[in-house]
């Protein structure tokens, strides 16, 4: 297998890697067409495929196709593009794609917060319902300056390493 420009590669190894780092991804929860098409957009030297490279390379239907890349793209995983003077559409891993989708989870634990905060309220923090949630929205709160600290971290680590920032 050969992207343009691209070292040539044996499929059945690129196509094996793809399958089993899906299957790890779907282990962690991710559902399994989305899986398989961000890891084989991740297994391109490019990072970029068309809709029907991906349907190709992974025997799926267009359908199956969009329906993993409408996923991805909420969960900030890839982003949709338009292949320059076409209405084709390609889509794109970006290096950045994990601290995208953890930004993403940071916005769902906000949101838990404040269900939890409520809950602590209506029931009572002297309850034990309510000790049980403002632990619960201890533990968030935690996690969430955790991973802002983290992803700092990180980001200094990245340019150290890549070059890039």
């Amino acid at each position: 297998m050969a992207e343009p420009g691209g070292p040539v590669r044996d499929p059945e190894t690129v196509s094996r890697f793809v399958e089993h780092f899906a299957a790890q991804l779907v282990e962690a929860g991710l559902p399994r067409m989305p899986a398989r098409v961000f890891a084989a957009l991740l297994a391109s030297d490019t990072g970029v495929l068309t809709s029907a490279e991906l349907g190709e390379q992974l025997k799926i239907s267009p359908a199956a196709v969009s329906g993993a890349v409408r996923y991805l793209a909420q969960q900030h995983m890839v982003s949709r593009e338009r292949e320059p003077g076409s209405r084709r559409e390609r889509y794109r891993v970006h290096g950045d794609q994990w601290y995208e989708a953890l930004t993403n989870r940071e916005a769902v634990i906000r949101r838990w917060e404040d269900a939890l905060r409520e809950g602590v309220t209506s029931l009572g923090a002297d309850t034990p319902a309510g000790r049980r949630l403002a632990e619960t929205l201890a533990f968030f709160e935690f996690v969430e300056k955790e991973v802002q600290t983290m992803m700092e971290r990180w980001r200094a680590y990245r340019e150290e390493r890549f070059g890039r920032g």
